[in-house]
Parts: structure tokens; sequence; C-alpha cells
């Protein structure tokens, strides 16, 4: 990725949405927690079973995940005694992520596809790679993109004026 654009990094750690990100996430276990959870996990003692985390560790993740607007904690319907862990639209919104991620671990770290393997629920065909797309759909590589100020992006919508004028 190219560019003129020369950024301050030590104002990047405090104004970049990606370290605020990866703030919000923790480390492994927050993303094992956030996988279990798109897994149908709910329950605390499901989640200590499944992944064999330490109850104290386990504890303190879900509740940073819970403070980050994650997880929703909630009373069970059958047993309102019981507690459980819901993926709220912020945590359901880091799914792509999660699969980027997997995916990248695949090809750069593990060298093997992960099991189970991820597929279309129409078709239990493969999902594809993720991609970065373009605003009209086209595969963009490294030499496709580059950095530019906000009053420098063109919107779809002035594109679109620009090139019917033409």
């Amino acid at each position: 990725m190219g560019g003129a654009i020369r950024e301050s990094l030590r104002q990047l750690a405090n104004d970049c949405s990606l370290p605020a990100a990866l703030e919000a996430m923790g480390e492994r276990w927050s993303f094992l927690i956030l996988r279990g959870s798109f897994n149908g996990l709910h329950h605390f003692e499901e989640f200590q079973s499944e992944l064999g985390i330490a109850r104290n560790i386990l504890a303190n993740r879900l509740a940073r995940l819970v403070d980050k607007g994650i997880l929703q904690r909630q009373p069970c319907a059958d047993d309102r005694r019981k507690i459980e862990y819901r993926l709220t639209d912020k945590g359901y919104a880091l799914l792509p992520v999660m699969i980027s991620l997997r995916q990248w671990g695949e090809r750069w770290e593990t060298g093997v596809p992960a099991f189970p393997v991820l597929v279309d629920a129409r078709d239990s065909c493969p999902i594809r790679q993720v991609q970065v797309l373009s605003h009209d759909g086209r595969v963009l590589g490294k030499g496709d993109l580059l950095w530019a100020l906000a009053e420098d992006v063109v919107h779809e919508d002035e594109a679109a004026e620009v090139k019917a004028a033409e």
C-alpha cells in the first residue's frame, strides 16, 4: 500500500481504530470465547469446559467482552438464576474479522486448513477467502490501495455525478 501520506505513529496509537479494536478484544482467550459464541456456547460452564480455560481468566474475559458491548449478559429464559452470554450486533460484526484472521493463520502460521471447515449453510461448500473489495466490487490487491486524507476522498455518489457529466 502506497500513498504520500506520512502518519505520526505515536498519534495513531491514541486515535486509530485498529489499536482500539485490539484493545477491545484483548488476546487469544477473547477470540476463542468469541469463536465459541459464534458456535452456540452461551453459559460460563460451557465456555470453561470447551476451552479448558481457568475460571478466573474466563470470568475476566467475559466481563471485558460484556463491558465492551461485544457480549450481552442476560438471565436464562428457562432458569432465571443462570446467566448466559449472547453476542450483540457489535459482536456479530466481528465475524468477518474472525474469519479473516483464521484464514490468515491457516496460510501463514499453521500451514494447514483448520477444522471444522467453515461452509455455506445453503450448499455446504467452503467459504471463499476474505478479500478487500472496491466500492464497485472489484478485488483489490496491495498495489490498488492508498491512504487519502478525508478531504481527498471521493464518495460513490460524487463519482457517479462526475461520470454522468462526462
